[in-house]
């Protein structure tokens, strides 16, 4: 089977420090999950370890990238995006390489650009962009096999998420399969 990821929106930030810790509790790699939501008043506080003066440091920081710490933490590539269109985003996980070139270059097609080329459909991509536009929090789990796709929706389901959906994941070879091209 080649890889899949699995997709859901989760509505508050309490909501995703608990999938966060369901998917590491079942096992699944900080880098195999991505987390991609609005970089605003209090979505912040998400990447921030709590109990410390994190916070205060935050303002310094937030040009360069969230302060690591938290349930967020966890996670690896955490960063800042500014995509035309979109505004500022947190972002960790695969999906911040899938989306640092839209964020750069300012390519057509914003976010659902850069979901599709995970392998999202495009009218999914552009469903999660607005779900995100309005202050939902994107989730992705990168899995191995048809287990890890069911156990990360039963993660999902579990902890309430809306929009669960599966992507096949583009590698190289099947890139060079639909483009003719090779690296």
């Amino acid at each position: 089977m080649s890889k899949k990821s699995v997709f859901c929106i989760a509505s508050s930030v309490t909501q995703a420090e608990d999938i966060v810790t369901r998917l590491k509790d079942q096992g699944f790699a900080n880098n195999d999950i991505s987390v991609l939501f609005p970089d605003k008043e209090g979505t912040r506080d998400f990447a921030l370890k709590k109990g410390t003066k994190a916070s205060e440091g935050a303002t310094a920081g937030a040009g360069t990238g969230a302060v690591l710490g938290g349930t967020l933490g966890w996670l690896a590539g955490i960063g800042t995006l500014a995509i035309p269109g979109i505004g500022p985003l947190i972002a960790a996980g695969p999906i911040v390489a899938a989306l640092s070139g839209v964020a750069v270059g300012g390519a057509v097609g914003g976010i659902a650009g850069g979901l599709v080329g995970m392998g999202i459909p495009e009218y999914e991509a552009k469903r999660y962009e607005g779900k995100i536009k309005q202050g939902g929090i994107l989730f992705s789990v990168h899995t191995d096999d048809s287990d890890e796709v069911k156990l990360a929706k039963q993660v999902f389901e579990e902890a309430g998420a809306v929009d669960i959906a599966t992507g096949g994941e583009v590698g190289v070879k099947e890139e060079e399969a639909h483009t003719g091209s090779v690296r």
